[in-house]
């Protein structure tokens, strides 16, 4: 693990990130990329969560702990950071991919947050220059590298309209696994995960649809 910010150059990427379209050209990091033998898992939901989508993401990572898998995430306020910290407490390696540069953490109130995720053996990952502000434009950009990096995406919370699903949406393009997590009838953020299971992604009810989705089981 390197603490400085270095280049990394297609052939550094993982396979599956090189072959999706419109694959980076460089990326800046710093720490580490994901084990090379490792599930990459992609969390993905609403800034706005309940306490219910909180306690299933939380409970569904801690699952995971003794797996190869690494927790991937855009460091976001909301379910990204829930997915980060929970990987953080159960010992699960987990990497960001940020919308801004590495330079300019953002949100700025997750500046500590990424600096546990690098000594915590992960890292934090930008296709933008080091002091590049976050723009409403770069976050779907940066989607398709999230997407393109994992095996499979878990959707927790989310509108039928957002960021969410154009993730979940370029896995679907990028032959990805997906599932989603159920949640109640009544609420807002339940009509993006219902919808994709809807339309076949796997339902999730615990780590261990996530270990069979895997082939982990």
């Amino acid at each position: 693990m390197s603490d400085s910010i270095y280049d990394l150059h297609p052939e550094d990427f993982s396979e599956l990130l090189r072959e999706i379209p419109d694959c980076p050209k460089k990326l800046r990091i710093r720490g580490s990329l994901p084990h090379p033998d490792n599930k990459v898992l992609v969390v993905v939901g609403s800034r706005k969560y309940s306490e219910y989508g909180k306690e299933m993401s939380e409970n569904i990572i801690r699952g995971l702990a003794g797996y190869p898998v690494t927790i991937l995430s855009g460091l976001a306020i909301g379910h990204d950071s829930i997915a980060h910290r929970a990987a953080l407490k159960a010992g699960i390696q987990t990497v960001a991919i940020l919308g801004s540069g590495l330079s300019r953490i953002y949100p700025s109130t997750h500046a500590d947050l990424a600096e546990e995720i690098i000594l915590a053996g992960g890292g934090i990952i930008s296709e933008y220059p080091d002091d590049f502000r976050a723009t409403p434009w770069s976050f779907p950009r940066r989607n398709r590298i999230v997407a393109g990096m994992s095996h499979a995406v878990l959707v927790i919370e989310a509108e039928k309209i957002s960021g969410t699903l154009i993730t979940s949406r370029l896995a679907t393009e990028y032959n990805r696994e997906v599932g989603a997590v159920p949640g109640p009838v009544t609420s807002f953020t339940s009509t993006g995960p219902h919808m994709l299971i809807q339309m076949g992604a796997a339902l999730i009810q615990n780590s261990g649809d996530v270990l069979t989705l895997f082939n982990l089981d």
